[in-house]
């Protein structure tokens, strides 16, 4: 009897941390998004001479990318999301400090 086969992930791969690869995970509308942001950066660093705000966007969109990839509409979700904690101060779908209290307590067995 043969064994069965691990479950396979058949989740996209994130893309290298390169602008095109990034770029080519993305829908249109969340390209404009990264272009905009990309363009912005790249003048900055050719202002200050460091690439280290180059390397930080590729790395945050290679995640962001990701995510499209796996759950599509994930960058405009993270955006409204944002957008309602600033206007109102509070998280709606966060956890009070005593339910996490309660729940370290719960995982360390206290």
């Amino acid at each position: 009897m043969a064994a069965p086969h691990p479950a396979q992930n058949t989740d996209p791969a994130p893309p290298p941390a390169d602008a095109a690869a990034i770029r080519a995970c993305l829908t249109p509308r969340v390209a404009a998004e990264f272009d905009a942001e990309w363009e912005h950066t790249l003048e900055r660093a050719k202002r200050s001479h460091d690439l280290t705000e180059v390397f930080e966007l590729l790395k945050k969109w290679r995640h962001l990318a990701h995510a499209e990839q796996t759950a599509p509409g994930t960058y405009f979700r993270l955006l409204a999301k944002s957008e309602q904690i600033t206007s109102t101060g509070r998280n709606p779908d966060a956890a009070s400090l005593e339910d996490m209290q309660a729940l370290i307590r719960h995982r360390l067995g206290r």
